[in-house]
This record gives structure tokens, C-alpha cells and sequence, in this order.
């Protein structure tokens, strides 16, 4: 079968050469109870620096439902299953095997072939060949760890996503700012913006082949939206006062944001072709960081019109307003899972402290997910099973990565300076 390459690895392949890893892994919690798999270093040009085998470990260890068997004490690296002896795969410890071989072409192309094995290589649940350009190795490992991921869970696998995060980094004694593109696993950075003045804000299309974000560069908080194909920019919003929190609406149509235009932070929707406001708040509290339900009906938004910073629902057609969070004082900056059940918010738990808290909206059960002291900017994995987050180790900026069932974490620290702003991209399309 053919294999199609999300359209963001296209886009951004001309610039693979200038990229590197701008953020490291350090795995700090793991699950006691993940699945063993066993994945074999891949037959043919694994010794090339293309470790189709080792990027399928990390990307099924890093979900927190795996836990990858050490490949040099498998019994092989067999291309197919043809070539294994059950009797000896069945006493490797895992039930799971994953196999295959990456191929160099004469075109100068890849062939790759995989298969997924349960009880020592006699039963296959998996198996595919394909052909990439040789510069998209890596898509072709994080394809056949997300075909395997969606195999053994029934959901699809994130590994092919992105992550786009604000790089806090010094020149000269002065501190500039980057946004940053990147794989999951820090790999593939690519810088879009880079500026002596703060970046904030960033966040995705839903088709992933744009990217919003706030600006200070002509010293005053700015818009805009810049195309990840042809690195155009075009300038949204520059109105005095307040530009901020922009997010778009799930058909792409619309951007719901914050301005103060008007006298005091309120939420507004833009029509992104004809660009017509329309004002969605009137209410002498702040409100701000809007996020769309999947539906695209409502929105959710932090504001102080309780008192203190709390997270509440606005139906946009009605204008009905509905306050969600009452646990402790300090509820902000909220992201709402794909799948419309979880908010994950940034929860002052007491003093200067402040941590990742998680509230079911099936059931109205709040929960505290990290033990970090200084934690914000949560966002989602399209399948709403993990949360990136900022964090602190020590005095840096680092960003963090966590299950919401807690049994998985890892941080991701930059090569340089400080990371912060995260956001998940949605699945590739």
C-alpha cells in the first residue's frame, strides 16, 4: 500500500537540514504495568543512522501503556516472520513483537516492511510495505509506531504530532525569543519566528498547516498568522489595547481572541475571511484564553468575575454563561480535551504554587495531576490521553509531559535557554 506522509512533513522537509534537537527526554515516572513489546533493531540499513527500530521503542515507551524489551537481548533481527523460530520468540518475555527491515533503493528512495507478532511470531496482527523519499526515515518509524499503537489500543497514535513551544534564549547578554516547531520526542526543530521581543500564545489550525500567535515586535502585543508552507505572516489584530489568546475554531473558519479594544479585556470572534468582529463578553471582569469545544458551539474561557480567576462555558449562540471549576481560588488558563471530557488548567495550590489540575466534565471531579511547583500552559494530546505542560527543573524553564492517569512522565529541557508556551498539534491531516 501506499504511505501517506502527513501534510506538515511535507511542508516543512526543505529546512530538515538547518533543523536540530532543541529539546532533550528525560523519562521520570514510568508504569509498573505496561504491556512488554519487543521491537527488533530493523534488518538492512539500521546501521545507517536510520534506527527505524529505535524510534518505535522510544515512541511506544513514551505513551506510558509500553514498556520496550532490550534489543540486544533478543534472539535476532529478523526481517520477516519467515525467518523466526517460534519456539525461541515465544520465551522472550513479551507477547508482542514488532519486526522488519528498511531497504535503500537505487532510485535512492526507502522501502520499508514491518510486521506486529503475538506469541512468539505465530499469529500476525500487522503487517505493511511502503516507499518514502530518503529523507522521511523518521516519518516512517513514527507511522509504524502509531499503526501499532492504534492496533493494540483501538485509538489512533500521536507519535506523528507536533509540538510548537516559545524557546527563551540569550545573545549578547539579551534575551530573545523563538518559536519552535518540533517532533514529540524534541527532534526536527525548526524555528518560524525569532525576535528580541516576547512571543506568546502560540496555537494550531485544526488542519495543522497554520499556526496563530502573539507578537510584541512593533512593542505592542499583535496577531498573527503565519502559513507553515510558505512561512508567509499575516498581521490579524493590532487594535490599541490588549491582542491576545488566539484560537481557532474547529472548521477553521473563525478565531475566537481577546482584545481590550473596547475599554476592557473581552472575548470576540473574527470572521478570518471578510475579518468582521463580533463581541461575545460584556462584563466589567477580564476575560480571556478562549478554547473551542469540538463542536464548535461553545467556548471555553477563563474570567475573574467571581472574584478570582475561575473557568467557565459560554454557549455562543445563547450567550449563556456557566461557571465549571470551584475548587480552591485560582483556576486559569484552561485547554479542553479533543473528546470534549477534560479540562486541564493551571490550579494555584496554595501560596506561589502552582500546579496541573485535571477536571472531568462527565462528572464534575477535580484531581490534581502534577506535583510540581510552578506548572502552566497545559495542552492536550489530540487523543486526550496526555498533557504537555511548562514545568521548572531548578531555576530553568523545561517543558513537561504527562498521562492523565499520572503512570507515565517525562520532561523535555531545551539544548538552549528555556522552553514554556506548549501546545499539541492536532492529528496531521
Amino acid at each position: 500500500m501506499g504511505f501517506r506522509v502527513p501534510v506538515i512533513g511535507l511542508v516543512l522537509w526543505w529546512v530538515s537540514g538547518l533543523a536540530s534537537a532543541a529539546l532533550t527526554i528525560e523519562v521520570t515516572q514510568r508504569a509498573d504495568d505496561a504491556t512488554p513489546i519487543a521491537v527488533a533493531a530493523f534488518a538492512g540499513i539500521e546501521a545507517e543512522n536510520v534506527n527505524t527500530g529505535s524510534i518505535i521503542r522510544a515512541d511506544l515507551d513514551r505513551s506510558g501503556l509500553f514498556r520496550t524489551l532490550d534489543p540486544s537481548r533478543l534472539p535476532g533481527r529478523p526481517a520477516s516472520s519467515a525467518e523466526m523460530l517460534p519456539g525461541v520468540w515465544q520465551n522472550i518475555g513479551a507477547d508482542l513483537v514488532v519486526i522488519g527491515q528498511a531497504t535503500r533503493l537505487a532510485n535512492g528512495k526507502y522501502s520499508f516492511r514491518y510486521e506486529l507478532l503475538r506469541k512468539g511470531g505465530l499469529e500476525r496482527l500487522l503487517g505493511e510495505s511502503f516507499t518514502v523519499d530518503a529523507s522521511r526515515w523518521r516519518d516512517a518509524a513514527h507511522y509504524i509506531s502509531d499503526k501499532i499503537y492504534e492496533k493494540v489500543t483501538g485509538e489512533p497514535g500521536i507519535f506523528a504530532t507536533k509540538i510548537l513551544y516559545v524557546n527563551q534564549y540569550s545573545r549578547g547578554g539579551k534575551p530573545r525569543y523563538r518559536l519552535e516547531l518540533s517532533d514529540i520526542d524534541g527532534e526536527r526543530q525548526i524555528t518560524l519566528l525569532d525576535s528580541v521581543e516576547p512571543i506568546l500564545s502560540p496555537t494550531w489550525s485544526p488542519t495543522a498547516r497554520q499556526v496563530a500567535y502573539v507578537s510584541f515586535e512593533s512593542r505592542k502585543p499583535a496577531i498573527f498568522v503565519q502559513n507553515l508552507s510558505t512561512r508567509q505572516r499575516t498581521k490579524l489584530t493590532d487594535f490599541a489595547g490588549l491582542n491576545g489568546a488566539p484560537a481557532w475554531s474547529p472548521d477553521g473558519k473563525r478565531m475566537a481572541l481577546t482584545l481590550s479594544r473596547d475599554g476592557n479585556p473581552e472575548l470576540y470572534l473574527m470572521d478570518l475571511d471578510s475579518r468582521q468582529l463580533t463581541r461575545l463578553t460584556n462584563n466589567p471582569a477580564i476575560d480571556t484564553e478562549p478554547r473551542w469545544t469540538r463542536d464548535g458551539r461553545s467556548l471555553i474561557f477563563t474570567s475573574d468575575r467571581s472574584g478570582g480567576p475561575q473557568i467557565y462555558r459560554l454557549n455562543i449562540a445563547s450567550g449563556e454563561t456557566k461557571r465549571l471549576t470551584f475548587s480552591g481560588s485560582f483556576n486559569a488558563r484552561a485547554d479542553i480535551s479533543p473528546n470534549d471530557r477534560y479540562l486541564a488548567m493551571v490550579h494555584q495550590t496554595g501560596g506561589n504554587s502552582y500546579a496541573i489540575g485535571i477536571q472531568d466534565l462527565s462528572n464534575g471531579i477535580f484531581s490534581i495531576l502534577t506535583n510540581t511547583p510552578l506548572d502552566e500552559s497545559p495542552s492536550f494530546s489530540p487523543n486526550s490521553r496526555m498533557v504537555v505542560y511548562a514545568t521548572r527543573k531548578g531555576r530553568q524553564g523545561v517543558l513537561g509531559m504527562m498521562s492523565l492517569d499520572g503512570r507515565f512522565k517525562l520532561r523535555l529541557p531545551a539544548v538552549e535557554g528555556e522552553v514554556r508556551e506548549p501546545v499539541w498539534s492536532p492529528y496531521l491531516r
